[in-house]
């Protein structure tokens, strides 16, 4: 068989947020040609586009950062606990910058379409720019949650005024004072949006779907000497971190064999210290519903204890989900956000939305008269950006039709049938119920180094084996079901998403375990992956 040409590019990468810049910077280290397609104007991924007011991140701001330049980290100084957006995109553009990595992107140029050309063991992508390119691996840095979707309520193209989502805020900003604003969504990103769109416009009515377990950040400026002190034992902090994937402080005790008292204690104890880390009181929270309500229950007594309206306060408490198999939001001021005399909660299970008018939002109890709706109803996560390109692999396979019924990957990383096409914490990996930065640092180093096995073989084509793939969907399947997380309707199954399939799509073990398992198969020779060149390329096994 004739050896495949050599292609324009060696990897082509699409996206330059978090994933995309740290490839980038991996693969031309190790002397590949690489090109980066970006759809936005510059880099920063879901941080160029979420701007909403209050928009930042729920993992703190030393954790939520690069590790693989020990001068980067000792030199950025972070402001807050937690740090806003406009601090995040500083921090990207500062690494584009240092790193001269903005030479090998393309911005404003969207992919299409993208295939991939058995002859030449090759990808192939058009882009809306009338741009065509080649490369011989395509990396997807599309990022978990960077699909926007606006909800499915008739009649909302005729609304008079602006429409915005969260995830594709104006750059320029929005003036809310003197408006009567609605905010359609109570998520993370209403959450963090609500309180400070209170602040400034006239009226505000928020529209909830489904009430959510809030803890408060307790968010602050972050010290010199408390940033100083973290700083002086990085490395240690990153090791511990690519095995518990945050570093949150984890319970060896059971809810479940704990007093009352010792839990009530232990809980307010965490209470007041803020951040998503509440969840981890103790081990037995996610797969005990009776421990799992001891902790609800909590929760549901702070939000009676700060909102002032009872009726109000019993709106806002969930009941139809353990806390934690939603994304437990952490907030800033939104449960007091509901005692201020310009804000009204509307609670869609009593009187749900019949349509958009031109006036405003019509339920079933009257017209909500609007000058704005703030969409805050989340992203299509997970495949959602994936999807989006039209992708077909050997025989001309479509992505859309083998993922018809859910994703389907091998570690999270290749899909069946699509040759040389990775995902970076895609569907199947720890994704999005990790620290995102540490998820896609191993995601990185573990692709360049299977590209560098490849290279140093003469091979040029990867792709994972069926039957490593259905053993992979069948043990994150069964990983999920022994916890709590499926019984929500959460974003997590794709449920925000009408027609979407019904399937846990991240891996629920912790990192430390599934960066074992990725390294296990490397250090087979790609165990269940199908290696060499062109359709003689051949396979190795290995079972979990």
């Amino acid at each position: 068989m004739t050896a495949p040409t050599s292609p324009a590019n060696d990897v082509l990468i699409i996206g330059a947020g978090f994933a995309g810049l740290h490839m980038l910077h991996q693969l031309r280290s190790r002397g590949y040609k690489v090109r980066v397609i970006e759809a936005a104007g510059d880099v920063g991924g879901v941080w160029y586009w979420n701007r909403y007011p209050g928009a930042r991140c729920d993992v703190e701001s030393l954790q939520y950062s690069y590790s693989f330049s020990s001068e980067l980290e000792q030199q950025w100084v972070w402001t807050e606990r937690y740090a806003a957006q406009p601090e995040i995109l500083r921090y990207i553009e500062h690494v584009a910058d240092r790193f001269d990595l903005r030479r090998d992107i393309s911005f404003n140029t969207r992919v299409l379409r993208a295939c991939f050309d058995e002859t030449q063991d090759q990808w192939l992508l058009d882009t809306d720019t009338g741009l065509h390119i080649s490369a011989r691996f395509c990396v997807m840095a599309t990022g978990a949650l960077s699909i926007p979707r606006l909800p499915d309520i008739p009649g909302i193209d005729g609304f008079k005024g602006k429409v915005h989502h969260t995830g594709a805020w104006p750059h320029e900003g929005v003036d809310f004072s003197g408006q009567r604003v609605g905010v359609i969504g109570t998520g993370s990103s209403g959450i963090q949006a609500i309180p400070a769109i209170a602040a400034q416009a006239a009226q505000l009515v928020v529209f909830q779907r489904t009430a959510n377990f809030v803890i408060p950040a307790h968010n602050g400026p972050l010290h010199d000497a408390e940033q100083q002190a973290w700083k002086q034992d990085y490395a240690l902090h990153r090791e511990r971190a690519r095995q518990l994937g945050t570093l949150y402080e984890f319970s060896d005790k059971a809810a479940a064999q704990t007093s009352a008292s010792a839990r009530q204690a232990e809980y307010e104890r965490r209470w007041q210290k803020g951040g998503v880390n509440f969840i981890h009181a103790f081990n037995d929270l996610m797969v005990n519903p009776q421990s799992n309500e001891t902790i609800a229950d909590f929760v549901r007594a702070k939000i009676r204890s700060i909102v002032k309206d009872p009726a109000v306060a019993e709106s806002l408490c969930p009941n139809d989900h353990p806390l934690g198999t939603k994304r437990i939001c952490v907030d800033t001021g939104y449960f007091e956000t509901y005692n201020r005399a310009n804000v009204r909660l509307v609670d869609l299970k009593k009187t749900p939305i019949r349509q958009v008018q031109a006036a405003g939002v019509l339920t079933s109890e009257g017209l909500h008269e609007l000058d704005a709706l703030v969409c805050a109803t989340g992203y299509d996560a997970l495949t959602g950006a994936v999807l989006n390109i039209d992708i077909h692999g050997v025989d001309g396979q479509s992505l859309q039709e083998k993922w018809a019924n859910g994703p389907r990957t091998y570690l999270g990383l290749m899909t069946q049938g699509f040759p040389n096409m990775f995902i970076i914490t895609g569907a199947g990996s720890p994704s999005v119920l990790v620290n995102m930065v540490v998820g896609i640092e191993h995601h990185v180093a573990w692709i360049s180094d299977a590209l560098a096995y490849l290279r140093q073989r003469g091979m040029t084509r990867m792709q994972a084996s069926r039957e490593a793939e259905d053993r992979w969907v069948e043990h994150v399947n069964e990983a999920a079901n022994r916890t709590l997380l499926p019984q929500a309707n959460s974003w997590f199954l794709g449920a925000n998403i009408p027609g979407k399939p019904r399937v846990f799509m991240p891996y629920v073990a912790r990192i430390g375990v599934y960066r074992q398992e990725c390294q296990d198969v490397a250090d087979q020779g790609y165990a269940g992956f199908v290696l060499g060149t062109g359709p003689a390329a051949t396979a190795s096994s290995h079972k979990f």
